[in-house]
């Protein structure tokens, strides 16, 4: 092989290995979320298959070519099909708890596709005949990591922001079978890696049209039957209910939509405020409000667009801010009546960074010195659980007492609604007991 055609090769290899642990890490978040808590360990795999495959091509004597273009075909077939969001989503629809359906996905398909993309290199240094062992492998590794950077960077910034994240499987699942041709010219492998190639199109693209891929979330609305409301639909964000709309006038909204707007339009009586929303979901909480000014933030650029034509049907009401919830409230010098927490990254999870004490210092930040912060966060109905515990502490810890109003008591998982305000503190409560009552006294002050 002339050395052109093995950095080409190696280099289509080092775009897919690291495309197939991107598309993964994306893949995973609707079910299991972002946290690092889940992409550490799926990095590590990634990177134990792939040690596994170097050392198991290194010890690879005969027929190099062809080794290596069976394990291509084979890899456009795991990245094509197994990478497919028909095969993730059904993975953790079918299988119970969701760790089994994680097992699945990571060890039974990025783990051996990286074990295949990882014997490339060394079988390949082995056709550079008349080069220092060093030079060659050194070149090979230089183009194997040159791709991955590239796939790094274009399929993240680029397919995934305008095509989608099925746009980027075909991709990587193509580019694998245009290096089988580059390495064999049998018209058997030929065929089997353009039926292979096909075959993963038709899974990627042949999708419900209701249903929209970014690179930040899967989105869908759809129709469903609600008990008193007129013809509703449902935004879905990464499999779970952003927002409810329907056609009665006015229209009716989630509960917990709802439940923000008596807090801000009855109970605190706004008029002429400026309200911050960290987290766009079907921005049906300005929905024919001119009261008020809202900005909201969101991650997706694309996500406004998306509500507006499939969703609302028209306009958002407000402002549109495309950043980081927790880079806007550190940075911003704007000051609001009001910041709404309503962000998540799969069923039932705030982000991880969005729960901790520094966040909610940002976000105190942000508001005037008569503010309010309302969050709303799914916890178990009896706030029970450690997570629950840990999240209603933290930020009463920043805010001193807020408010808690759970929307949904009698389910495992429910809205819970916090009430906090820029003009309180933390302090210690006092204990009344029997032979020490100070509640008369404190009731009077």
């Amino acid at each position: 092989m002339s050395p052109a055609l093995i950095h080409a090769v190696v280099f289509i290899e080092g775009f897919c290995s690291l495309g197939a642990e991107v598309i993964a890490l994306r893949r995973l978040v609707p079910h299991l979320g972002s946290a690092i808590v889940v992409t550490a360990p799926t990095i590590g795999f990634f990177l134990l298959a792939l040690a596994l495959g170097y050392a198991s091509g290194g010890k690879v004597k005969t027929d190099f070519r062809r080794v290596v273009a069976r394990n291509f075909l084979a890899a456009a077939a795991l990245s094509g099909v197994g990478l497919s969001a028909p095969a993730v989503n059904g993975a953790f629809a079918y299988l119970q708890p969701a760790w089994v359906a994680y097992l699945l996905v990571v060890g039974g398909v990025l783990g051996p596709l990286a074990w295949l993309m990882g014997q490339t290199v060394p079988i390949l240094t082995n056709e550079l005949g008349g080069r220092r062992v060093g030079e060659a492998s050194g070149n090979a590794l230089f183009w194997s990591t040159l791709g991955s950077f590239l796939s790094a960077l274009l399929l993240s910034l680029t397919v995934m922001q305008w095509l989608g994240v099925s746009a980027a499987v075909w991709l990587c699942a193509g580019l694998l079978g245009a290096g089988v041709l580059m390495l064999t010219s049998r018209r058997r492998d030929w065929v089997v890696s353009a039926v292979v190639v096909a075959v993963a199109a038709v899974i990627n693209f042949g999708r419900d049209a209701d249903s929209v891929e970014t690179a930040y979330a899967d989105y869908a609305v759809k129709k469903v039957e609600l008990a008193g409301f007129v013809a509703p639909r449902v935004f879905s964000v990464n499999g779970s209910t952003a927002s409810i709309l329907d056609d009665s006038d006015p229209p009716r909204t989630a509960r917990y939509v709802a439940h923000l707007r008596h807090i801000l339009l009855d109970d605190l009586a706004f008029t002429g405020r400026e309200i911050l929303v960290l987290g766009a979901g079907g921005f049906t909480l300005s929905l024919g409000e001119t009261r008020n000014h809202y900005t909201y933030v969101d991650i997706d650029p694309a996500i406004r667009a998306l509500a507006e034509e499939r969703f609302l049907g028209r306009e958002m009401e407000g402002e549109f801010v495309v950043d980081d919830a927790r880079r806007f409230v550190a940075q911003t010098t704007r000051r609001f009546d009001a910041v709404v927490v309503d962000v998540f990254s799969d069923h039932h999870s705030v982000p991880s960074h969005l729960v901790t004490r520094e966040f909610w210092q940002a976000a105190r930040q942000a508001l005037k010195p008569d503010g309010v912060l309302l969050a709303n966060l799914i916890l178990d109905g009896r706030l029970e659980t450690p997570y629950a515990r840990g999240v209603l502490a933290t930020l009463e810890g920043v805010f001193g007492r807020c408010g808690v109003e759970v929307l949904h008591r009698g389910r495992p998982l429910a809205n819970v609604v916090t009430s906090c305000y820029a003009s309180s503190r933390p302090a210690e409560a006092p204990v009344y007991t029997d032979e020490r009552n100070g509640a008369d006294v404190d009731r009077i002050r």
